[in-house]
C-alpha cells in the first residue's frame, strides 16, 4: 500500500530557505491521475494548502505563497520536494506531504493518503 514520509530540518533560521523532502513508496509518482501535495497546519490554526505537482510534472501553487514556493520531483527516486524561500516565524507549522486523487472524474478530489507530518519550527 501506499506510504509518503516527509524528511528535513526541523529549524530553520529566519530569511532561509525551507527546504523538505516526501518520499513515496508502494506507488508511482507518475501514476495517472494523481497530484502530490504539501499541506501545512500552524500551531492553533487549520490546515492551509501550499500546491502540488501533479502526475505530469505541472505545479500549482498557492497565490499566498506562490513567490516563494518551488515544488519539483526525482522521478528515479519516486520523491517530491518542497522548497520555501524567504521564511519567517509565521511559517512554523506542521507540515505534511499527501496524495490528492480524483474520485468522480471530473471535479472532486480527496486526500487518501498523508505522512505523519514533520514540525518545521522557523527561528533565530
Amino acid at each position: 500500500q501506499v506510504q509518503l514520509q516527509e524528511s528535513g530540518p526541523g529549524l530553520v533560521k529566519p530569511s532561509q530557505t525551507l527546504s523538505l523532502t516526501c518520499t513515496v513508496s508502494g506507488g508511482s509518482i507518475t501514476t495517472n491521475y494523481y497530484y502530490w501535495t504539501w499541506i501545512r497546519q500552524p500551531p492553533g490554526k487549520g490546515l492551509e494548502w501550499i500546491g502540488h505537482i501533479a502526475y505530469t510534472g505541472r505545479t500549482y501553487y498557492s497565490p499566498s505563497l506562490k513567490s516563494r514556493t518551488s515544488i519539483s520531483r526525482d522521478t528515479s527516486r519516486n520523491q517530491f520536494t518542497l522548497q520555501l524561500n524567504s521564511v519567517t516565524p509565521e511559517d512554523t507549522a506542521v507540515y505534511y506531504c499527501a496524495r490528492d486523487v480524483p474520485l468522480d472524474g471530473t471535479f472532486v478530489r480527496a486526500y487518501d493518503y498523508w505522512g505523519q507530518g514533520t514540525q518545521v519550527t522557523v527561528s533565530s
